[in-house]
C-alpha cells in the first residue's frame, strides 16, 4: 500500500452445515480497519472523496453499528478523513481493457483501498460514544429459500443457481466485517433440504441447527420475486441470546435486501440492535 434434540433430517443438516464451517476459515473477508470505493481517476479530488467513504464504511464496520451510516458527527469526521489513514492502493478496474480514448485516462475507473490506523479509528469511535466491536465475532450460519420467476431453491455456495445472489451476501457480510456461510449444494442434497422446508421449522430446532452446524447465530429467511412490487421481497428470522427477531423488505434489489439484512443482523449481534 502506500503511504499515508431435533428430528433425524434436521440432525443431518446440522452435521452437514458443521462440515461447512469447520472446512474453511472462519474469519470475515476484510480486515477490519480497511474499505474499499470506486473512484474515477486518481487525482486529489476524488481520492479525497474515496477516502471519506471508506472513513465512514470502517466507522461502521469496527464499531458494529450501521446507525454512523449518513450521521452528522461522522459527515463531520469525513471532511479530515486523510488524517486517519495509514495507507491505501488502487486497482484499475479497466485493467484488461486497452487505452484507446481520452475516456481511458482521465475518467478510467479505480477500486481505491484504503486502511486506517486503527488507534485513530478506536479514539474516533469513542468520541462518537461507540466501541470497537472486538474479535472474535459472532459467527453467521445463513439458510436461505429463494424463488424468481423461473424456478425455488436454496441459495447454496456452489449451487447452479443464484450466483449473483451469492455473489452479493458475501459482499454484504464482508463490509460489516461478519463471517458468513452458506451451505453446498451436495450438503443440501445429502440431507434432503428442499425449497420450502425452512420457514416450517421450529425455532428450538433452528437454534440446535446453530449450534451444530458450528454458527453462532443462524438466519433463515425467503426471498421472493415479486412483479407487483417491482422487486424482492425478503423475510428474515434471526435467532441470538435467546431472543428472536423477525422483518421484511420488499421492492428491492436482492443486494439492497441483503444488505438489509446483514445490517440489522449485525446491529443486533454487536449489541446495537
Amino acid at each position: 500500500m502506500r503511504a499515508l434434540a431435533p428430528p433425524l433430517h434436521a440432525l443431518m443438516l446440522a452435521i452437514l452445515l458443521a462440515a461447512a464451517f469447520l472446512g474453511s476459515a472462519a474469519a470475515a473477508a476484510d480486515d477490519l480497519y480497511q474499505a474499499q470505493a470506486i473512484v474515477t481517476g486518481e487525482g486529489e479530488a476524488e481520492r479525497a472523496r474515496g477516502f471519506a467513504l471508506c472513513l465512514e464504511a470502517v466507522l461502521v464496520k469496527v464499531s458494529g453499528d450501521p446507525r454512523l451510516q449518513g450521521d452528522p458527527a461522522v459527515a463531520a469526521l469525513q471532511t479530515e478523513a486523510a488524517g486517519f489513514v495509514a495507507g491505501f492502493d488502487y486497482r484499475d478496474r479497466m485493467a484488461s481493457i486497452p487505452v484507446h480514448d481520452e475516456q481511458g485516462t482521465r475518467d478510467r475507473p479505480f477500486d481505491l483501498t484504503v486502511a486506517f490506523d486503527p488507534p485513530k479509528i478506536d479514539a474516533a469511535l469513542r468520541a462518537l460514544g461507540r466501541a470497537p466491536w472486538l474479535e472474535p465475532r459472532p459467527r453467521l450460519a445463513v439458510l436461505l429459500d429463494v424463488r424468481d420467476a423461473m424456478a425455488a431453491y436454496v441459495l447454496a455456495e456452489d449451487g447452479e443457481r443464484g450466483l449473483g445472489q451469492r455473489q452479493a451476501l458475501a459482499a454484504a457480510a464482508a463490509r460489516r466485517g461478519i463471517a458468513m456461510r452458506l451451505p453446498s449444494a451436495a450438503m443440501l442434497a445429502a440431507g434432503h433440504v428442499t425449497y420450502g422446508g425452512l420457514a416450517a421449522t421450529p425455532a428450538p430446532r433452528l437454534r440446535a441447527l446453530a449450534r451444530a452446524s458450528g454458527g453462532d447465530a443462524l438466519l433463515t429467511g425467503t426471498l421472493v420475486w415479486t412483479e407487483a412490487a417491482l422487486g424482492w421481497t425478503a423475510r428474515w428470522h434471526l435467532q441470538w441470546a435467546g431472543r428472536e427477531y423477525r422483518w421484511r423488505i420488499s421492492g428491492v434489489s436482492f443486494d439492497d435486501a441483503f444488505r438489509d439484512a446483514i445490517d440489522r443482523t449485525v446491529a443486533v449481534l454487536s449489541g446495537h440492535g
